[in-house]
Protein backbone atom coordinates (compact mmCIF):
# COMPACT_ATOMS: atom_id res chain seq x y z
CA UNK A 1 0.00 0.00 0.00
CA UNK A 2 2.22 2.22 0.90
CA UNK A 3 4.83 1.53 -2.64
CA UNK A 4 1.62 2.22 -4.43
CA UNK A 5 0.44 5.38 -2.70
CA UNK A 6 4.97 6.66 -3.07
CA UNK A 7 4.59 5.79 -6.64
CA UNK A 8 1.31 7.70 -7.89
CA UNK A 9 2.45 10.65 -5.32
CA UNK A 10 2.09 13.84 -7.36
CA UNK A 11 5.88 13.95 -8.36
CA UNK A 12 5.52 11.19 -9.92
CA UNK A 13 2.90 11.89 -12.18
CA UNK A 14 4.43 15.13 -13.05
CA UNK A 15 7.16 13.40 -14.28
CA UNK A 16 5.01 10.89 -16.14
CA UNK A 17 3.54 14.33 -17.45
CA UNK A 18 6.76 15.91 -18.49
CA UNK A 19 7.45 12.59 -20.44
CA UNK A 20 4.53 12.48 -22.75
CA UNK A 21 4.49 16.06 -23.62
CA UNK A 22 8.43 15.56 -24.55
CA UNK A 23 7.47 12.21 -26.71
CA UNK A 24 4.31 14.08 -27.96
CA UNK A 25 6.24 17.38 -28.93
CA UNK A 26 8.44 14.75 -30.65
CA UNK A 27 5.96 12.92 -32.59
CA UNK A 28 3.85 15.75 -33.29
CA UNK A 29 6.58 18.16 -34.34
CA UNK A 30 7.98 15.11 -36.92
CA UNK A 31 3.95 14.42 -38.48
CA UNK A 32 2.66 17.95 -38.30
CA UNK A 33 5.82 20.14 -39.84
CA UNK A 34 8.78 18.32 -40.64
CA UNK A 35 7.19 15.54 -43.19
CA UNK A 36 5.05 18.03 -44.41
CA UNK A 37 7.70 20.29 -45.44
CA UNK A 38 9.04 17.84 -47.02
CA UNK A 39 6.42 16.26 -48.79
CA UNK A 40 3.36 19.07 -49.60
CA UNK A 41 3.26 21.19 -52.15
CA UNK A 42 0.36 23.13 -51.53
CA UNK A 43 -0.17 24.90 -54.56
CA UNK A 44 0.78 21.91 -57.11
CA UNK A 45 -1.46 18.48 -56.92
CA UNK A 46 1.60 16.29 -59.28
CA UNK A 47 4.30 17.73 -57.57
CA UNK A 48 2.54 16.49 -54.19
CA UNK A 49 1.26 13.27 -55.14
CA UNK A 50 4.69 12.72 -56.97
CA UNK A 51 6.56 13.34 -53.58
CA UNK A 52 3.89 11.52 -51.53
CA UNK A 53 4.92 8.16 -54.05
CA UNK A 54 8.72 8.86 -53.72
CA UNK A 55 8.78 9.34 -50.34
CA UNK A 56 6.28 6.77 -49.44
CA UNK A 57 7.86 5.68 -46.16
CA UNK A 58 8.50 8.89 -44.71
CA UNK A 59 4.82 9.88 -45.60
CA UNK A 60 3.93 6.81 -43.49
CA UNK A 61 6.47 7.61 -40.32
CA UNK A 62 4.62 10.52 -39.94
CA UNK A 63 1.17 9.28 -40.08
CA UNK A 64 2.47 7.10 -37.34
CA UNK A 65 4.26 9.87 -35.63
CA UNK A 66 0.12 11.61 -35.10
CA UNK A 67 -0.83 8.05 -33.37
CA UNK A 68 1.93 8.73 -31.26
CA UNK A 69 0.93 11.96 -30.24
CA UNK A 70 -2.60 10.80 -30.15
CA UNK A 71 -1.87 8.10 -27.36
CA UNK A 72 0.10 10.81 -25.38
CA UNK A 73 -2.12 13.58 -25.63
CA UNK A 74 -4.59 10.74 -23.81
CA UNK A 75 -2.36 10.12 -21.16
CA UNK A 76 -1.53 13.98 -20.66
CA UNK A 77 -5.38 14.50 -20.17
CA UNK A 78 -5.41 12.03 -17.46
CA UNK A 79 -2.26 13.87 -15.97
CA UNK A 80 -3.31 17.03 -15.58
CA UNK A 81 -6.89 15.62 -14.25
CA UNK A 82 -5.00 14.48 -11.29
CA UNK A 83 -2.33 16.95 -10.91
CA UNK A 84 -4.98 20.21 -11.20
CA UNK A 85 -8.24 18.35 -10.03
CA UNK A 86 -7.32 19.65 -6.02
CA UNK A 87 -8.04 22.89 -7.41
CA UNK A 88 -11.25 22.46 -8.78
CA UNK A 89 -12.46 19.44 -9.35
CA UNK A 90 -15.02 20.64 -12.12
CA UNK A 91 -12.82 22.93 -14.14
CA UNK A 92 -10.35 19.96 -14.33
CA UNK A 93 -12.95 17.99 -15.61
CA UNK A 94 -14.40 20.51 -18.01
CA UNK A 95 -10.43 20.67 -19.42
CA UNK A 96 -10.50 16.75 -19.34
CA UNK A 97 -13.49 16.44 -21.30
CA UNK A 98 -12.39 19.15 -23.88
CA UNK A 99 -8.94 17.58 -24.79
CA UNK A 100 -10.67 14.00 -25.44
CA UNK A 101 -12.88 15.66 -27.96
CA UNK A 102 -10.16 17.73 -29.33
CA UNK A 103 -8.19 14.43 -29.76
CA UNK A 104 -11.21 11.93 -31.30
CA UNK A 105 -12.27 14.56 -34.00
CA UNK A 106 -8.49 15.18 -34.65
CA UNK A 107 -7.83 11.41 -34.84
CA UNK A 108 -11.08 11.51 -37.54
CA UNK A 109 -9.64 14.19 -39.34
CA UNK A 110 -5.89 12.03 -39.81
CA UNK A 111 -8.10 10.01 -41.80
CA UNK A 112 -7.88 12.39 -44.95
CA UNK A 113 -3.66 13.23 -44.28
CA UNK A 114 -3.28 9.15 -44.43
CA UNK A 115 -6.39 8.90 -47.66
CA UNK A 116 -4.03 9.89 -50.01
CA UNK A 117 -1.84 6.66 -49.75
CA UNK A 118 -4.79 4.88 -51.04
CA UNK A 119 -5.67 7.65 -53.59
CA UNK A 120 -2.49 7.12 -55.31
CA UNK A 121 -1.81 3.18 -54.75
CA UNK A 122 -2.67 1.61 -57.07
CA UNK A 123 -5.79 -0.01 -56.36
CA UNK A 124 -7.96 -1.43 -59.07
CA UNK A 125 -10.60 0.38 -58.46
CA UNK A 126 -9.44 3.60 -59.00
CA UNK A 127 -8.14 2.97 -62.26
CA UNK A 128 -10.88 4.34 -63.63
CA UNK A 129 -9.58 7.63 -62.92
CA UNK A 130 -7.14 9.57 -64.93
CA UNK A 131 -3.53 10.50 -63.02
CA UNK A 132 -4.29 14.43 -62.77
CA UNK A 133 -7.67 13.23 -61.14
CA UNK A 134 -6.03 11.28 -58.51
CA UNK A 135 -3.34 13.79 -57.97
CA UNK A 136 -5.91 16.26 -57.46
CA UNK A 137 -7.76 14.01 -55.23
CA UNK A 138 -4.91 13.66 -53.24
CA UNK A 139 -4.31 17.40 -52.57
CA UNK A 140 -7.53 17.93 -51.90
CA UNK A 141 -7.86 15.50 -49.17
CA UNK A 142 -5.01 16.93 -47.33
CA UNK A 143 -6.95 20.27 -48.02
CA UNK A 144 -9.90 18.59 -45.92
CA UNK A 145 -7.62 17.61 -43.31
CA UNK A 146 -6.36 20.89 -42.41
CA UNK A 147 -10.00 22.34 -42.25
CA UNK A 148 -10.85 19.38 -40.13
CA UNK A 149 -8.57 19.87 -37.87
CA UNK A 150 -9.73 23.21 -36.85
CA UNK A 151 -12.69 22.42 -34.55
CA UNK A 152 -10.65 20.23 -32.31
CA UNK A 153 -7.84 22.67 -32.15
CA UNK A 154 -10.03 25.12 -30.80
CA UNK A 155 -11.64 22.56 -28.11
CA UNK A 156 -7.57 21.97 -27.49
CA UNK A 157 -7.21 25.74 -27.19
CA UNK A 158 -9.75 26.10 -24.35
CA UNK A 159 -8.88 23.12 -22.54
CA UNK A 160 -5.56 24.86 -22.16
CA UNK A 161 -6.95 28.07 -21.01
CA UNK A 162 -8.82 26.32 -18.63
CA UNK A 163 -5.70 24.35 -17.27
CA UNK A 164 -3.75 27.59 -17.23
CA UNK A 165 -6.08 29.11 -14.81
CA UNK A 166 -5.95 26.05 -12.65
CA UNK A 167 -2.05 26.09 -12.68
CA UNK A 168 -2.46 29.97 -11.70
CA UNK A 169 -4.49 29.38 -9.05
CA UNK A 170 -2.71 26.45 -7.38
CA UNK A 171 0.57 27.42 -6.50
CA UNK A 172 1.80 24.51 -7.01
CA UNK A 173 2.89 25.34 -10.27
CA UNK A 174 4.92 28.53 -11.59
CA UNK A 175 2.33 31.52 -12.15
CA UNK A 176 4.31 32.08 -14.85
CA UNK A 177 3.35 29.24 -16.80
CA UNK A 178 -0.29 29.17 -16.01
CA UNK A 179 -0.38 32.90 -17.32
CA UNK A 180 1.79 31.68 -20.77
CA UNK A 181 -0.87 28.51 -21.34
CA UNK A 182 -3.60 30.94 -20.88
CA UNK A 183 -2.28 33.19 -23.80
CA UNK A 184 -1.60 30.01 -25.62
CA UNK A 185 -5.02 29.23 -25.57
CA UNK A 186 -6.61 32.27 -26.51
CA UNK A 187 -4.16 32.80 -29.26
CA UNK A 188 -4.45 29.31 -30.50
CA UNK A 189 -8.67 29.80 -30.15
CA UNK A 190 -8.21 33.12 -32.40
CA UNK A 191 -6.22 31.36 -35.29
CA UNK A 192 -8.57 28.57 -35.51
CA UNK A 193 -11.56 31.04 -35.81
CA UNK A 194 -9.48 33.13 -37.71
CA UNK A 195 -9.26 30.37 -40.43
CA UNK A 196 -12.88 30.05 -40.75
CA UNK A 197 -14.42 33.49 -40.31
CA UNK A 198 -10.67 36.09 -41.63
CA UNK A 199 -8.51 33.88 -43.23
CA UNK A 200 -5.62 36.76 -43.99
CA UNK A 201 -5.66 36.90 -40.04
CA UNK A 202 -5.06 33.74 -39.27
CA UNK A 203 -1.01 34.07 -38.92
CA UNK A 204 0.82 30.61 -37.76
CA UNK A 205 2.57 33.41 -35.21
CA UNK A 206 -0.03 32.84 -33.50
CA UNK A 207 1.13 29.75 -32.54
CA UNK A 208 4.12 30.60 -31.48
CA UNK A 209 2.92 30.61 -27.81
CA UNK A 210 1.73 27.27 -27.72
CA UNK A 211 4.90 25.71 -28.57
CA UNK A 212 6.42 27.91 -26.22
CA UNK A 213 4.46 27.29 -23.51
CA UNK A 214 4.59 23.08 -24.25
CA UNK A 215 8.33 23.81 -24.05
CA UNK A 216 8.17 25.63 -20.86
CA UNK A 217 5.61 22.77 -19.18
CA UNK A 218 7.82 20.15 -20.26
CA UNK A 219 10.52 21.20 -19.00
CA UNK A 220 9.15 22.39 -15.57
CA UNK A 221 7.64 19.17 -14.73
CA UNK A 222 10.70 17.08 -15.57
CA UNK A 223 13.18 19.08 -13.85
CA UNK A 224 11.01 20.97 -11.15
CA UNK A 225 7.84 18.91 -10.92
CA UNK A 226 5.00 20.13 -8.40
CA UNK A 227 5.30 22.05 -5.18
CA UNK A 228 4.22 18.87 -3.41
CA UNK A 229 4.02 20.74 0.33
CA UNK A 230 1.59 22.98 -1.42
CA UNK A 231 -0.22 20.37 -3.07
CA UNK A 232 -0.99 18.41 -0.14
CA UNK A 233 -1.97 22.11 1.41
CA UNK A 234 -4.66 22.04 -1.18
CA UNK A 235 -5.45 18.54 -0.30
CA UNK A 236 -6.17 19.16 3.58
CA UNK A 237 -9.44 21.06 3.49
CA UNK A 238 -11.27 18.20 1.49
CA UNK A 239 -10.18 15.89 3.84
CA UNK A 240 -10.89 17.64 6.93
CA UNK A 241 -14.15 18.31 5.69
CA UNK A 242 -15.02 15.34 4.48
CA UNK A 243 -13.53 13.35 8.25
CA UNK A 244 -15.15 16.42 10.50
CA UNK A 245 -18.45 15.08 12.08
CA UNK A 246 -21.62 17.11 10.95
CA UNK A 247 -22.10 18.72 14.17
CA UNK A 248 -24.57 21.13 12.31
CA UNK A 249 -27.88 18.47 13.27
CA UNK A 250 -27.06 18.45 17.14
CA UNK A 251 -26.77 22.02 17.56
CA UNK A 252 -30.37 22.58 15.96
CA UNK A 253 -31.98 19.83 17.48
CA UNK A 254 -30.49 21.43 20.92
CA UNK A 255 -31.65 24.95 19.67
CA UNK A 256 -35.28 23.77 19.11
CA UNK A 257 -35.54 21.77 22.46
CA UNK A 258 -34.96 25.09 23.82
CA UNK A 259 -37.06 27.03 22.68
CA UNK A 260 -39.83 24.72 22.90
CA UNK A 261 -39.29 24.04 26.56
CA UNK A 262 -39.12 28.34 27.24
CA UNK A 263 -42.63 28.20 25.96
Amino acid sequence: MTTRSAAWSPQFIARIGGLLLLISLVAGGFGEFYVPSKVIVSSDAAATAKNIVAFGWLYRLGYAGYIVEALCDTGLTLVFYLLLKPVGRELALLAFLLRIISTAVFAAAELFYFAPTVILGGANTLKAFPPDQLNALSLLSLKLYGYGAIVPTVFYGVAWIVLGYLMWKSRYLPRLLGALLILAGVSTVFRNLALILAPAYASSYLLLPLVGGGLFLMLWLLVRGVNVRKWQEWQQPADSVASAPDKSVPKTLAAFRTAAFSK
